[in-house]
């Protein structure tokens, strides 16, 4: 028979303090939050989810839930994929698709300040010069030829393939002036 420690219903000075065990609210919202991360698993796409670390069991789950139609089959896989995630070390999972979710936002911040220049290309010559201005090393003459055609692919209500080729001249000039200022924090 062991004898126990206790005495008057305290712990003896060498015995350890057992751990709290956690709430049923707590474990709930932690079963919560790895169902959330796992969703965020499964919404992924494919180049994207074999750059995530985590168990080939987790991985198999997660091809499972894409494969599926219904949506309580779904659900209850999603269930499935926080228990395995139980298991799993979270917090390189949770970089990973921070990595992802910031990454796709300067990506859209971008797209936008390229529409906002084009736009302000259309609207006004001054644009031009102020946009060359800034991009020094952008094809002059293709810039202008550009947005004249834009202008008048509008007016005529023509398809809008100088539109699209102006998107694309800005693009890479923004891109050609970011690697010039990149090279320039190298030296």
């Amino acid at each position: 028979m062991t004898q126990l420690n206790y005495q008057k219903g305290k712990l003896a000075a060498n015995e350890p303090r057992p751990e709290t065990p956690l709430s049923k609210t707590a474990i709930k919202q932690q079963m919560h939050e790895l169902q959330a991360i796992g969703k965020s698993l499964v919404e992924l796409s494919k180049d994207r989810l074999t750059q995530v670390p985590m168990s080939d069991d987790l991985r198999e789950a997660v091809k499972e839930f894409k494969r599926l139609t219904a949506n309580e089959a779904r659900r209850r896989q999603l269930q499935y994929i926080g228990k395995i995630m139980r298991n799993e070390e979270v917090e390189p999972i949770q970089e990973k698709l921070n990595q992802f979710l910031g990454s796709s936002a300067v990506e859209t911040a971008k797209l936008h300040l390229i529409e906002r220049l084009r736009n302000q290309l259309l609207e006004k010559d001054e644009a031009i010069t102020t946009f060359l201005e800034r991009y020094p090393d952008s094809d002059v003459q293709l810039l202008r030829t550009l947005v004249r055609n834009a202008r008048k692919e509008h007016e005529q209500s023509k398809p809008p393939k100088s539109y699209r080729e102006l998107f694309q001249l800005i693009k890479s000039s923004l891109e050609a002036h970011d690697d010039e200022d990149d090279e320039g924090d190298d030296e």
